[in-house]
């Protein structure tokens, strides 16, 4: 079983191109059904159905949520369609097994109020200010997600053009528009900051520790958090956060969602509606707030 993982894993990360996390991902989903039918005498070939609705039933179990279960399942289905790709197998195990329902939270926010406080946080007077001060500017001005912001190089800065240059899930590059706040913090940070952080052997990474290294998804978050708690804002913050008040903001001003989705990168416009919800819920909520009759 893990031998068909492990090519499995390689297929999608070399063939189909899919980011790092979602191979990661995958790679976790598979562990676990590799011990599942390990621990019933279970290769591919014997695998049947009820094998897999055992297997997915003991996710309920632990108390896994519907999002979680659905995500393994899709995991588990990839994995058998490769396997009949390769004429390992003759019949696909999870052919008839149909997907939890799933429901779609709605993503957390902040407001605009919120924002500039956090934005307003890094003292701007050391490197470490000048270099957290950019990275917050960017994130909102941009919606990136935090993968796409630390492996942000020097190079992919066009300051004089108000660009950015990422490559988001499947190594897909886009250009997104830089705001003047952003473009001013960042211009601040590569003059008076990253030039202090930077080391001989620096990597050409955009944002560094002060070791001069590669900021780490770990290091921003870590960083993040102590910059809400300095803003005073009490809301578990993560870089998601951020992203959806970025796409909140710019649809509760008229964005059309079509540009939102192209700035967020998303594949399918569909993943990007979730943020009309929240929209009109933000109306609703000003409308029963103001209304005298509401």
């Amino acid at each position: 079983m893990r031998s068909h993982v492990a090519a499995f894993l390689n297929y999608v990360r070399v063939e189909r191109g899919l980011a790092s996390n979602t191979v990661e991902a995958y790679g976790r989903d598979l562990g676990k059904f590799a011990r599942f039918c390990q621990a019933r005498q279970l290769v591919p070939a014997r695998v049947e159905r009820r094998h897999v609705a055992d297997f997915l039933g003991g996710l309920y179990k632990q108390r896994l949520d519907s999002r979680s279960v659905a995500r393994t399942l899709v995991a588990v289905r990839n994995f058998f369609r490769f396997l009949r790709q390769e004429n390992v197998l003759r019949r696909d195990p999870t052919e008839h097994i149909e997907s939890p329902r799933t429901w779609k939270r709605l993503p957390k926010f902040l407001t605009v109020a919120e924002v500039e406080r956090l934005l307003a946080a890094p003292e701007e007077k050391t490197p470490r200010g000048l270099r957290d001060a950019a990275m917050l500017e960017t994130l909102y001005a941009t919606g990136l997600r935090v993968s796409e912001l630390v492996n942000l190089k020097v190079s992919d800065v066009q300051l004089e053009a108000g660009y950015l240059r990422c490559r988001g899930k499947g190594s897909k590059e886009r250009m997104v528009p830089l705001g003047k706040k952003a473009a001013v913090a960042l211009d601040a940070y590569l003059r008076r900051g990253r030039p202090v952080l930077a080391r001989k052997d620096s990597s050409p990474h955009l944002f560094l520790t002060r070791l001069g290294r590669k900021m780490t998804r770990q290091n921003f978050r870590r960083l993040l958090g102590e910059r809400g708690r300095a803003a005073g804002l009490r809301a578990h913050l993560s870089p998601h956060v951020l992203r959806h008040s970025f796409a909140t903001h710019l649809l509760e001003r008229g964005a059309d969602l079509r540009a939102v989705q192209l700035l967020l990168g998303h594949a399918d416009i569909s993943t990007t509606q979730i943020y009309t919800h929240v929209a009109q819920e933000r109306l609703k909520q000003i409308y029963r707030t103001h209304h005298p009759r509401a």
